[in-house]
């Protein structure tokens, strides 16, 4: 990366003590520091996007060349803040035993959009960030909304290790970890990059259902659950929906059978705790929102995300996956729906339904 001049290579260590500091008082339960330069993660990356691994999240590609290169999104970046928040609610995991008529939504969905949460914190930081070097360096923040490749600068600030399931791991937290950085153009020492100590355990790639990790770490998103729960807008294929089971918003298995979660510590914030009829779902419960009770169960929810129409396709799947054919009756008045995708799926999800019932009937 571009070298900035001599003001910029003054003494930031008097800083860094004092940012940590108040990143950990703000409520983040982790800080480092990364240098930008060229890092291994960034052709990774570029190898990623070219095998088409990202899937239809064209923003990913389009952002391809400034998630690489930091300079392009503050002028002369030396430094990146990075920041850590666990969100680890003190509940059942998705590969724990459960009614076979209960859905499952990502633990990182249970409680408010921790956009909304980790904003004001790394906007207080970045504030005293400026306050502190008295705005003769810069500061430009992002919490996984913008073009910054910030797993990859999280490894590089100490934060923990790029897991073979994709995911950051520190040894004490696990890898319920939400990110946040803050780019700069002062430089900093950087933090100690930690150990991978993922050795050779294959536990996530085991694990998922879809073969989405096609190698340890490598994710095809084609094949990922929270990719089509999530992103996907449109029809998730048929061979890949029976391998859903129960999961209607992201999933957590490839973090659930990672050994370094059995042990991780737990967040007492209250904002990620699930909130009421989310802990493994009730599908019949689910089946009997329409768009507005859809919006008020889930005010200020990341799962607003996919909108009513990948929701609810999501919850048929499940609900076919469930083999409960005291469903189909639920199931049968979205077969009419003005929306293709909810009707087409509701279709699929009936004729699958009523083909278990025959064969229990054998």
């Amino acid at each position: 990366m571009k070298q900035q001049g001599d003001a910029a290579k003054a003494d930031t260590g008097q800083f860094e003590k004092r940012l940590r500091e108040q990143a950990l008082e703000l409520g983040f339960d982790r800080f480092g520091i990364a240098r930008i330069e060229n890092i291994p993660a960034m052709a990774h990356y570029a190898a990623w996007i070219n095998k088409g691994y990202h899937a239809t999240m064209e923003y990913l590609a389009r952002h391809e060349e400034k998630k690489c290169n930091p300079e392009l999104i503050v002028e002369n970046a030396n430094s990146i803040f990075v920041c850590a928040k666990n969100y680890n609610a003190p509940q059942p995991k998705s590969t724990e035993p459960a009614k076979p008529d209960r859905a499952w939504i990502s633990r990182y969905a249970w409680g408010d959009d921790y956009h909304e949460i980790i904003k004001k914190n790394i906007v207080e930081l970045n504030n005293y960030w400026l306050n502190l070097c008295e705005r003769r360096f810069s500061g430009r923040y992002y919490i996984d909304t913008g073009p910054v490749f910030e797993r990859a600068w999280a490894e590089r600030a100490g934060i923990g290790w790029s897991g073979k399931n994709c995911c950051i791991i520190n040894r004490e937290l696990g890898s319920w970890l939400f990110l946040a950085v803050i780019i700069t153009d002062a430089e900093f020492q950087p933090s100690p990059p930690v150990q991978d100590f993922c050795g050779s355990c294959t536990a996530c790639i085991d694990a998922c259902p879809t073969n989405a990790l096609r190698a340890p770490y490598v994710l095809d998103s084609n094949r990922c659950i929270s990719y089509h729960t999530i992103e996907n807008k449109g029809d998730i294929p048929d061979h890949l929906q029976m391998h859903f089971g129960r999961q209607i918003f992201g999933c957590d298995i490839c973090q659930d059978v990672c050994p370094w979660n059995k042990k991780a510590a737990e967040s007492s914030d209250r904002t990620f705790q699930p909130r009421e009829n989310l802990m493994n779902p009730d599908l019949a419960f689910l089946l009997q929102l329409d768009e507005e009770k859809f919006h008020q169960l889930f005010r200020k929810s990341p799962v607003k995300r996919t909108k009513f129409r990948g929701f609810m396709r999501n919850v048929l799947i499940a609900a076919s996956n469930s083999g409960n054919s005291r469903l189909t009756g639920l199931v049968e008045k979205f077969t009419g729906h003005e929306e293709r995708l909810i009707r087409e799926q509701a279709v699929l999800t009936k004729k699958r339904l009523t083909k278990h019932e025959k064969m229990r009937d054998r």
